[in-house]
């Protein structure tokens, strides 16, 4: 197996085992914090406050991604980022209030080190040809933690309407042991010097990393351009619907009573099927590859957005607008359906791959000498998005947060396409110019044999 591409799936299972137990407990985090409550009265932590200090830690510590990069390279930032995954599972084992808010805060700054060492990494082992490939390969890789996470849960929780705490205690140390593996992955990642196929003035070399002020101003300059600006209402957009699906959606499904005797289980499953959808959108355009490229970004992004809106409404009319605060045994348009709220999961997944495996091939294709700056900027606006949801999430109806994604959707949709569109143009008018400039010295020399003959 050729070495960058042996890179790429050593990447690719680093991130699955970690985000095995961090997309898992992310999942499950709403129903499990609350059954340690009831069980507890003393502890008062709750779910989407400490994702929404995540998130928000993310967003703010990606502006010093670049900067530690340039000390740790981009393997050595990924594995410190591990660690406080490890460090954020292990305190489930050990229920505090003050506690779990404290490692959200640390695995917020790990977020931020690993995510951008990762798009980073990612890029140097990338070409033109073979970015949109490895994009989708890894993403398809990532996204099968949410599967094998998520069917774990949905095994250990058959049966139970409160999580006790045996159950949650053998749920925290699996967990625990499959993020170590993970970072056991991330170690045995190989150094990459160079990208190979980008012009030699555009290498990136991990061995002489710029300046940490200067990578800190690089992000700031490329922040202020006219295409990231765009290309940040997509950020938001996947930002708020990764809360939305991973920490919102599936609880919402498990309070939702009339469910049936099974409704905690459901929240297992839901993961699982979003899991299903991502791995199948991850895969597909892997597979495609460079006809992914030929073609054009923006069609898989505009189904992405179709797909989307679809599921937004099927899950208003499915789910009681009550469902993400707690049990409840309203209902909404329809009786509640699980196989409804189950293809709703599955669409919510695959639409998600179609937007995010385009944005890592839109910014490691055009930013391929600036990708840690890029991908950093990437994470932080989506993270702030992220962010955002959850802090409203805990009072905003169903019904209105679902009015919110479709209106992001949109207005992302829209600024990805241009940003697609606009590239497009200027590959063509570089063509026409290159063009015009070889027409000359091609007549020149047939003028040339014709007065010789």
């Amino acid at each position: 197996m050729e070495r960058r591409f042996a890179n790429v799936i050593l990447l690719g299972f680093g991130f699955m085992f970690v985000f095995t137990a961090f997309q898992t407990m992310g999942n499950i985090e709403k129903t499990i914090l609350d059954s340690i409550s009831q069980d507890d009265p003393s502890f008062s932590g709750d779910g989407y406050t400490s994702l929404a200090i995540i998130y928000a830690t993310l967003g703010l510590c990606n502006w010093l991604a670049p900067s530690v990069i340039t000390f740790t390279g981009p393997r050595g930032a990924m594995i410190i980022g591990g660690l406080t995954y490890l460090f954020f599972i292990v305190t489930f084992l050990f229920p505090k209030t003050w506690l779990l808010y404290v490692a959200s805060v640390l695995i917020g700054a790990g977020a931020a080190a690993i995510w951008t060492g990762q798009g980073n990494y990612l890029t140097l082992n990338s070409d033109a040809e073979t970015i949109s490939r490895n994009s989708g390969i890894f993403w398809a890789m990532l996204q099968c933690s949410l599967f094998f996470g998520n069917l774990f849960v949905f095994i250990k929780f058959q049966g139970k309407s409160h999580i006790d705490v045996d159950t949650r205690n053998v749920v925290f140390g699996v967990l625990t042991a499959v993020c170590a593996v993970g970072i056991v992955f991330l170690l045995l990642l190989r150094p990459t010097r160079r990208a190979p196929a980008i012009d030699d003035a555009k290498v990136e070399v991990v061995s002489e990393p710029e300046s940490a002020m200067d990578a800190f101003r690089g992000a700031c300059r490329l922040f202020m351009t006219k295409e990231m600006i765009l290309l940040s209402a997509t950020f938001i957009y996947t930002g708020v619907e990764l809360s939305f699906f991973s920490g919102v959606y599936s609880p919402s499904i498990g309070f939702t009573l009339a469910m049936g005797d099974n409704a905690k289980q459901l929240v297992g499953l839901s993961g699982v099927f979003i899991g299903m959808g991502e791995v199948l959108g991850g895969a597909l355009f892997g597979i495609l590859g460079s006809k992914t490229t030929r073609w054009g970004r923006d069609p898989i992004v505009i189904m992405g957005y179709v797909i989307h809106l679809v599921s937004f409404f099927l899950i208003f009319i499915n789910l009681p607008t009550e469902a993400p605060f707690g049990d409840t045994t309203a209902v909404s348009y329809i009786d509640p359906s699980p196989a409804l709220a189950m293809t709703c999961s599955f669409l919510l997944g695959f639409g998600d791959a179609c937007f995010n495996t385009q944005i890592y091939s839109i910014l490691g294709g055009n930013y391929s000498d600036n990708s840690t700056s890029a991908f950093a900027l990437f994470k932080f606006t989506q993270s702030l998005a992220a962010a955002a949801c959850f802090f409203y999430s805990s009072k905003a109806l169903l019904s209105v947060q679902l009015s919110i994604l479709a209106v992001l959707a949109t207005l992302g949709t829209g600024a990805f396409c241009r940003v697609e569109w606009a590239g497009r143009a200027r590959a063509r008018a570089a063509a026409l110019e290159a063009i015009d400039k070889t027409s000359p010295a091609t007549h020149s020399l047939a003028d040339n044999t014709l007065h010789y003959d």
